[in-house]
C-alpha cells in the first residue's frame, strides 16, 4: 500500500458528484486526476473556476494550487493510478428504462488502460447486478484481467445534497461493497482519506441496493404527501399547517413536503431502475409504480390550479403570459436535472400560454435531455405586466419578496411566499 500522500486517483465524471469528491481527496493530500468528456468543464477547472453555484471558484483554484491536480478528456491519465471512480449520469430512456450507455462507455474506456491491482468503483446510481456483471465483464473483456484476481471492483454510492451546506462528503458515512471481500477491503481503504466512516457490505449488489432504497423512501413519501395536498385541498384544509403540527411528534413521523413535481438527478429516476429489474425476475413493484405515477402527475395538477388562479381573475390560458419563478429543482442551486419546471412551461405553451422564467440561479437555459426545445431562454425580471405568477423553487431569494400589492394571481406550488396578495393560491 502507498503512503497517504502518495495516492493517485482518477475521478471520471466531474459533475455534482464527481467535483466534489474531487476536491475531496485534494484534502486528503492525494493526487488527483480528473475526467470528463465536457471540454468546457476542463478548461474551467485548469483556470480555476467553478461550473457549480455552490462550489465557489476559490475551492477551485486552491485545488489548482496544490500541483496535485490535472484536469482532462483523456483516458491515458488512468493508466498510472491506484482507484478510478465512476461518477457519469445513468438517466432513463424514452421508455423508462435503464439507460447504460455513459457507465459503459466509460467502462470500456478505461479497460484500454487497466492495469494490476487498480481499483475500479462505481459511484453511479443504478440497478443491482450493473457492478458484478456489466461493468466487470466490459473491464475484462477490454483489458484480457480478470475482476477480483487481477484487479479490484466495487460499489459505493454517491450520497450527494447539492445545495445543503450541512452535507459534506467529508461527513457523511460511505456505504461500499465489494465484488470479493479484497476488494471491499481496497475501497474500504481508499475512502477512508476521505470519510468518517465506511459502512461495508457483503456485496455490490447490496451497496446498489441500498442506494435506491435510500431514494424509493423519499420518492415514496413525497407521493404520499402530494396526494394528501390534493385531497386535504378538496376538503380545506392546509396540508403544510398538517406537516407542521405533525412534526412535533417526537417519534413515528419524519416531515416530507409537497411540490409541483420531482426534480433532480437521482430521486425522479432511481426507483425506475429497480421496477425495470424486478421486472425482469418477473416481479412487480406496484407500490413504487403508483408512487412515480402520483409524483409525475403533479405538474398536471399545478396546470389546473394556474387555470382555475386565470378563471377566476377572467382570463383564459390560451394568450396569458405566464412567469415562473425557479427552474432548479431544489433551492438556492443551479442544478436544473429533470425539473418540473420544464414540464409545467411546456404544458402551458401546448395550451397556448406566452411563458418566461426567473431563477437567479439559471440566467440561461442549456441543454437539457427532456427539453432541447427551451435550450438559451434567457432569465427575465419579476414584474407586473404577467397574467399570472407560478412559483416552483423555493429559493430564498423569494421567501423576501414582497407579492402583497400584486394585481394578478400569485400560485405558490412550495409555500415560500410570505407577503401575498388577495389572489394568492397554493398549488
Amino acid at each position: 500500500m502507498p503512503c497517504k500522500h502518495s495516492y493517485k486517483i482518477a475521478i471520471i465524471g466531474l459533475g455534482y458528484v464527481g467535483l466534489p469528491l474531487l476536491l475531496q481527496f485534494l484534502e486528503s493530500g492525494a493526487t488527483v486526476f480528473g475526467i470528463d468528456v465536457d471540454q468546457s468543464k476542463i478548461d474551467l477547472l485548469r483556470a480555476g473556476k467553478s461550473y457549480i453555484s455552490h462550489i465557489p471558484d476559490s475551492s477551485i483554484a486552491g485545488a489548482v494550487s496544490t500541483g496535485r491536480l490535472s484536469c482532462s478528456t483523456d483516458f491515458d491519465v488512468t493508466s498510472g493510478v491506484d482507484a478510478c471512480l465512476i461518477c457519469v449520469p445513468t438517466p432513463l430512456t424514452k421508455n423508462r428504462e435503464p439507460d447504460l450507455q455513459y457507465v459503459l462507455g466509460t467502462a470500456n474506456a478505461l479497460a484500454q488502460h487497466l492495469k494490476e491491482g487498480t481499483l475500479i468503483v462505481l459511484e453511479s446510481t443504478t440497478y443491482p447486478g450493473t457492478t458484478d456483471t456489466d461493468v466487470r465483464l466490459a473491464l475484462e473483456a477490454g483489458s484480457g484481467l480478470v475482476a477480483g484476481k487481477d484487479f479490484y471492483l466495487a460499489f459505493s454510492p454517491e450520497r450527494e445534497d447539492p445545495g445543503n451546506a450541512a452535507s459534506h462528503v467529508s461527513r457523511i458515512p460511505k456505504v461500499v461493497g465489494g465484488l470479493t471481500s479484497k476488494c471491499r477491503q481496497r475501497a474500504e481503504e481508499i475512502y477512508s482519506l476521505i470519510v468518517p466512516k465506511t459502512v461495508p457490505v457483503s456485496s455490490c449488489r447490496v451497496a446498489e441496493a441500498t442506494k435506491l432504497m435510500e431514494n424509493i423512501f423519499r420518492s415514496v413519501n413525497i407521493a404520499l404527501v402530494n396526494e394528501l395536498k390534493m385531497v386535504y385541498s378538496e376538503m380545506g384544509i392546509d396540508i403544510w399547517e398538517v406537516i407542521e403540527a405533525a412534526r412535533t411528534k417526537p417519534f413515528g413521523f419524519m416531515p416530507f413536503y409537497p411540490g409541483p413535481g420531482l426534480g433532480g438527478h437521482c430521486i425522479p429516476i432511481d426507483p425506475f431502475y429497480l421496477t425495470w429489474k424486478a421486472r425482469a425476475s418477473g416481479l412487480h413493484t406496484r407500490f413504487i409504480e403508483l408512487a412515480g405515477e402520483i409524483n409525475t402527475s403533479m405538474p398536471d395538477y399545478v396546470l389546473g390550479r394556474v387555470a382555475e388562479a386565470l378563471n377566476d381573475d377572467g382570463k383564459p390560458v390560451r394568450g396569458s403570459r405566464v412567469l415562473v419563478l425557479g427552474l432548479a429543482y431544489k433551492p438556492n442551486v443551479d442544478d436544473d436535472r429533470e425539473s418540473p419546471s420544464y414540464v409545467i412551461i411546456e404544458k402551458l405553451e401546448s395550451r397556448g400560454a406566452k411563458v418566461d422564467y426567473h431563477d437567479p440561479f439559471i440566467p440561461c437555459i442549456g441543454p437539457t435531455r427532456g427539453h432541447p426545445s427551451l435550450t438559451g431562454r434567457r432569465s427575465v425580471g419579476i414584474s407586473t405586466d404577467f397574467d399570472v405568477i407560478v412559483l416552483c423553487t423555493a429559493h430564498d431569494a423569494f421567501a423576501g419578496l414582497d407579492f402583497s400589492n400584486y394585481p394578478m394571481p400569485i400560485v405558490d406550488t412550495r409555500n415560500c411566499i410570505q407577503k401575498r396578495n388577495q389572489k394568492y393560491y397554493r398549488a
